[in-house]
């Protein structure tokens, strides 16, 4: 089968091959794909160089194309988890963003809790007992909930 596939469309069926897994890469989750799509696409370019060679049966291609996914995956993991840090390490962590914050107790910190407006949004605290509009500086966040200290 796959013999007569790559013989019917040439050097044309690795470049086919490279672009449904580049698109499929938009569908699935993840980022992984697009290095077997290059190992394809590779594949395809060296198909369009070497196609009438006798050494150029489906067998080496398909070999090739192995070993090409194979080292392209690891490039490709090399290359993610080296530029994967980022320059705000508290974006999906947003009450861990507020620490070192000041903010307005909006409600007072009665038997340890209270409420302070950050920004739009009121975040229940913890902390020593204060009235209303004592300032307070969030020194921890623990799930939802911040603690808070005389600012």
């Amino acid at each position: 089968m796959i013999a007569s596939l790559v013989a019917e469309f040439g050097p044309w069926s690795w470049w086919i091959a490279g672009l449904i897994l580049l698109a499929a890469e938009l569908i699935a989750p993840g980022f992984f794909l697009v290095w077997i799509g290059l190992a394809a696409l590779i594949v395809g370019l060296l198909s369009l160089l070497f196609w009438d060679s006798s050494f150029w049966f489906w067998q080496v291609q398909a070999i090739l194309f192995a070993l090409l996914a194979v080292v392209a995956t690891f490039i490709g993991r090399k290359l993610t988890l080296r530029h994967g840090e980022t320059d705000q390490p508290f974006l999906n962590q947003r009450a861990a963003s507020l620490v070192g914050r000041t903010a307005t107790l909006t409600e007072p910190i009665r038997e340890g809790r209270g409420r302070i407006r950050l920004d739009d949004t009121v975040w229940r605290v913890s902390g020593p007992d204060l009235p209303v509009g004592t300032r307070v500086k969030v020194v921890a966040s623990s799930g939802r909930d911040l603690t808070v200290e005389l600012a």
